[in-house]
């Protein structure tokens, strides 16, 4: 019994090796010194700081603008889905520092990978509000032309967007492109195993990506708390070997300087960054869920002091930047966008059913071919009676 329990406790060696303990033991170096990776001890914050006498003006006004345009945008689209004109819509509210500072930080020529709930990016990005919800809607695959637009697909399923973005950053720096991706992600699909494989290739490719995890305190209804023990969703860039960066995600312009230095690193050569923006989730997950069941009004209301419009027009306002023209002229603007897209929206689309078949494949395949002409015919059958 002893000689069994030996065996089984220990790693076994082929016949004639030598003994673990007689082996001279590897020389080990670090590939990567984790101190110039590791993120910062509390979230990163610009307004309200001493740095923010360094913002650029102009800056200041184009991110309140588009914060104002962005809230619109997400009360619009949630009183759609309450009128049955869209199926479900994941609000952003709270949460738009993130998605304008994204799209801002990019150039025309790099490519955005959001997840389903950075409608907001898109839009911000350039595009058309109603192609944006088109996805949302039913009505179509995407809505939009991502190659036109550099918009990569909304993705629904969780994380699989990033190692997407990581394949484009990486082929187009085999090719000479001067492109770099942002992929955004949720805190929970940290916990996808696409997150991890994203980060793996990235760091080991070195290729130009960043990676911008928004920290909204939940996976629907699963606190950050039951996903991780780690310090902060940025260290866990350490472990695959590039830097981490902890932002607070509702200072606007913290969010924007930390981006555009990202994105600078990796256009320049420097690799992937991953970026984790704490913020908070103001609304519920979707119009289907029920937020109550697993927070409480006092946790939100106390995220409402906090709130990424509120501390901008402060610092606007403090600086002599803004008055309340200006107010009414950013509330204006928004309020035209918001009446186009109601009323665009409120015209019933024409859709062909075949061309769910459309876009799938290059080149069909006898599944979806035999797919094709079952609904074809079935549709015919319905026009005869």
């Amino acid at each position: 019994m002893d000689s069994l329990q030996q065996r089984s406790s220990t790693v076994q060696e082929p016949p004639g090796a030598v003994p673990a303990d007689r082996h001279t033991p590897p020389t080990w170096q670090p590939r990567t010194d984790p101190a110039p990776l590791l993120p910062e001890a509390e979230p990163l914050r610009v307004l309200g700081t001493d740095a923010v006498a360094d913002a650029d003006p102009a800056l200041l006004l184009r991110l309140y603008a588009e914060l104002i345009r962005g809230r619109r945008y997400n009360t619009q689209a949630t009183a759609l889905t309450k009128q049955g004109r869209l199926a479900v819509y994941p609000s952003t509210t709270g949460q738009e520092a993130c998605e304008i500072a994204a799209a801002l930080a990019l150039e025309e020529r790099d490519w955005l990978f959001p997840s389903y709930r950075d409608t907001l990016a898109a839009v911000a990005r350039g595009l058309d509000p109603v192609q944006a919800l088109t996805l949302l809607r039913g009505d179509w695959h995407t809505g939009y032309d991502p190659h036109e637009h550099r918009i990569a697909p909304l993705c629904t399923p969780l994380a699989t967007q990033l190692p997407h973005a990581v394949g484009l950053a990486h082929a187009a720096r085999l090719k000479g492109d001067d492109v770099v991706a942002l992929a955004m992600v949720g805190d929970g699909g940290t916990s996808e195993g696409d997150f991890h494989e994203a980060l793996n290739f990235a760091a080991v490719w070195q290729a130009p990506v960043v990676f911008l995890v928004q920290n909204n305190g939940f996976a629907i209804s699963v606190p950050l708390a039951k996903q991780t023990a780690a310090p902060s969703l940025a260290h866990k860039a350490v472990g695959y070997g590039m830097p981490g960066r902890l932002v607070d995600g509702n200072d606007a312009v913290a969010v924007h300087q930390v981006l555009t230095e990202a994105v600078a690193r990796a256009r320049r050569g420097g690799g992937p960054t991953l970026v984790e923006a704490v913020t908070y989730r103001i609304d519920a997950h979707t119009n289907a869920d029920d937020a109550t069941r697993y927070r409480t009004p006092d946790e939100v209301e106390a995220w409402r002091a906090h709130d990424p419009i509120l501390i901008l027009e402060r610092e606007l306002t403090e600086r002599g930047l803004l008055d309340e023209d200006g107010r009414r002229a950013a509330a204006d603007a928004a309020e035209t966008m918001a009446a186009e897209l109601r009323e665009r929206m409120n015209a019933d689309p024409v859709l062909d059913p075949m061309e769910l078949f459309s876009h799938v494949y290059a080149e069909q395949t006898t599944q979806l071919r035999e797919q094709a002409a079952q609904l074809r015919a079935e549709l015919e059958a319905e026009g005869e009676a």
